[in-house]
């Protein structure tokens, strides 16, 4: 098999999956990327930043995956709409990921109404990859990803596959 539409990046891997224990509806926050930061330099340029919760390992229960609880709620981690433009305006990062169904954390888009940090990755044309897996298992900085990818014009979502090399 040959590829021909992939991209490479660095790949930087911003663990929450302990906050996520306590609160399934968690949005990752500038300080929790700072932290990240803190121990591992700063998110190098071009980067893709993977969100870890540890939210695939509820696979292949479609109900755990979705985080609706038995009013109809969802609950979910994903990003804060804050922490999206700090990786992207501050530190020009690619693209960014998550092993959620959505973007946004539940939190997020109950508290707006709307998907706004999915909307905001579309609208700056940044690749953004769901449902991520294996991310504990990656370490958190000086890995590569790839992620491949069918062309489909005028597609604003597609499969993709995604390999991580890392130590």
């Amino acid at each position: 098999m040959v590829i021909t539409n992939y991209k490479k990046f660095p790949l930087v891997v911003i663990d929450i999956s302990e906050k996520v224990k306590h609160n399934a509806r968690y949005a990752v926050t500038v300080d929790d990327i700072k932290e990240y930061e803190q121990e591992y330099g700063p998110i190098p340029d071009g980067a893709f930043v993977a969100l870890r919760s540890d939210w695939y390992k509820k696979w292949p229960d479609i109900n755990a995956v979705s985080g609706i609880d038995e009013e109809g709620k969802e609950n979910a981690p994903g990003w804060s709409l804050e922490a999206l433009e700090y990786i992207y305006k501050v530190r020009n990062a690619s693209a960014n990921g998550h092993e959620t169904l959505d973007t946004d954390s539940s939190q997020v888009a109950e508290e707006h109404q709307d998907l706004i940090c999915e909307r905001y990755v579309l609208e700056n044309e940044k690749i953004q990859v769901e449902l991520l897996a294996n991310l504990d298992k990656v370490t958190p900085a000086g890995a590569v990803i790839l992620v491949s990818y069918p062309r489909i014009e005028g597609a604003t979502g597609l499969p993709a596959r995604v390999w991580a090399i890392t130590e």
